[in-house]
């Protein structure tokens, strides 16, 4: 068959293209590299908090959910399993307290590519 080939590896998490090549964070590579253009272009958020979030990325450790606005987060343990919103809400202990944590800054990445 002739598209069988392209679906092997899955689907690219952000548009849910057909991944033509195995990747390790779930993005195509357009994708990939729109996310991590918007990491270098973030200036609002402190450098640990942007490291931290690459991280994840590459982890591919950022799930999205509908529609790209409710993203599921891995914690950098593995440990846990946060729900985020891309406009900074997070039920970790960090975002609880109303601080800003890394797994809001990587899904407000995926969002925004």
């Amino acid at each position: 068959m002739r598209g069988t080939k392209a679906t092997e590896h899955g689907r690219c998490l952000k548009c849910r293209r057909p991944l033509r090549k195995p990747s390790s964070d779930g993005y195509g590579p357009k994708c990939r590299l729109k996310v991590r253009r918007n990491a270098r272009q973030d200036t609002a958020s402190p450098k640990w908090q942007v490291a931290k979030a690459l991280e994840l990325l590459e982890l591919g450790a950022v799930i999205p959910l509908r529609q790209n606005r409710i993203f599921l987060v891995v914690a950098d343990d593995g440990t846990e399993v946060y729900r985020t919103a891309a406009t900074g809400q997070c039920n970790c202990p960090a975002g609880l307290r109303s601080v800003r944590c890394y797994h809001a800054v990587a899904a407000q990445y995926v969002a925004a590519a």
